[in-house]
């Protein structure tokens, strides 16, 4: 079993990642805190991993809700369904609130717990790729509003993040893609050698070799573990955690959150924070073509989609929680593992960029 602890005083907890951790009731049933568990999560998990849970929760009083899957859901009506839920039960502050899914389920059920009572605790149970390695660690919670992602939400940190990698074995390659353009994202924040090694991996990654993503997904929450004990609330070094995430969140927001899957517009937002970066003369082609083939290897985005609008793009970006003073703040790039967070940057670059990516 590989153990991430996260060092935040009062709020620390561990990220467990082992083969099977599902099966092992012991690392869940202590982390309840009181009698009453309510279970989230969708539609499609539901029938692969809810029985087990349940089960290892013998003698708590357990309520579940099962969601929608899908981008769609994470809105404040769907919070408010629950909430209406959890009182109708009703639920007490030492109810104990589990996420099990992916991003979406994990950043609604945490929000939810945020906000009920004042907060309650609950435990990250995530099933995809990118829960694993980004959104399940870190605290942020949180649902979409139509003119922006994540405008809405707190930091609230969970109990405990179970991680079991045999679970990315249902998902579909599409899915499984989506959250390797987050892992990647590691690697070209701070982490040159992990960059490498996906880079010499990427294959095992893709044909799911169990020691490659158990040491894939260990390294990538180590990562944003090391980031977030430092600024836990995003006051400065965390936004580097949003390398392509500016553009993508738009490419997301500007296409109603159809036709692109999260992980799917962060690795064009990255392209498009490198082609950027180039212009400027801070990133060589060499490196851009080492992130492009990277991408494409993973079966990520990298080329330009003509039915975006770089005006709209550009329009949304400044609706961006980076944007401060009406300056909106990018992170781009110096080198592979060199991501910097800046509001300085030439005004043509970015517009050569969006409209090299999108059509005006």
């Amino acid at each position: 079993m590989k153990t991430v602890s996260i060092d935040l005083k009062d709020r620390s907890y561990d990220i467990l990642i082992a083969p099977g951790i599902l099966d092992d009731s012991k690392q869940l049933r202590p982390w309840i805190c009181g009698q009453q568990v309510f279970i989230i999560t969708n539609e499609v998990v539901a029938p692969l991993y809810l029985e087990k849970i349940t089960n290892s929760l013998a003698g708590k009083s357990v309520e579940k809700m099962i969601l929608k899957d899908g981008e769609s859901v994470k809105t404040l009506r769907t919070a408010q369904e629950i909430f209406d839920r959890m009182i109708s039960v009703p639920l007490d502050r030492s109810t104990t609130v589990i996420a099990l899914g992916g991003g979406v389920v994990g950043d609604i059920a945490g929000f939810v717990a945020a906000c009920y009572q004042r907060g309650i605790p609950f435990i990250q149970i995530p099933t995809t790729l990118l829960s694993q390695v980004d959104s399940s660690v870190g605290g942020k919670t949180g649902v979409n509003h139509p003119q922006g992602k994540n405008m809405i939400g707190a930091f609230h940190q969970p109990q405990r993040v179970l991680i079991d990698a045999s679970t990315l074995s249902t998902l579909e390659p599409r899915q499984f893609s989506s959250g390797v353009a987050e892992v990647i994202k590691y690697g070209m924040i701070n982490d040159p050698p992990f960059f490498t090694w996906l880079e010499d991996n990427i294959n095992l990654v893709m044909n799911l070799n169990e020691d490659a993503l158990e040491y894939m997904i260990e390294q990538s929450c180590r990562n944003k573990a090391n980031i977030v004990e430092q600024d836990e609330k995003e006051a400065g070094i965390r936004a580097l955690l949003n390398l392509g995430h500016t553009f993508g969140h738009a490419i997301e927001t500007s296409t109603h959150y159809a036709g692109w899957l999260h992980g799917e517009a962060i690795a064009l937002g990255m392209m498009m924070a490198g082609f950027m970066s180039k212009i400027q003369g801070e990133f060589s082609g060499h490196e851009l073509v080492r992130l492009e083939s990277l991408l494409d290897r993973a079966r990520l985005p990298t080329q330009p989609d003509r039915s975006l609008s770089a005006r709209k793009l550009k329009e949304l970006m400044m609706l961006d929680k980076k944007v401060r003073h009406g300056k909106l703040r990018l992170v781009l790039l110096k080198g592979i593992g060199q991501a910097y967070i800046t509001d300085r940057y030439d005004k043509t670059a970015l517009d050569t960029t969006l409209e090299y990516f999108a059509l005006d």
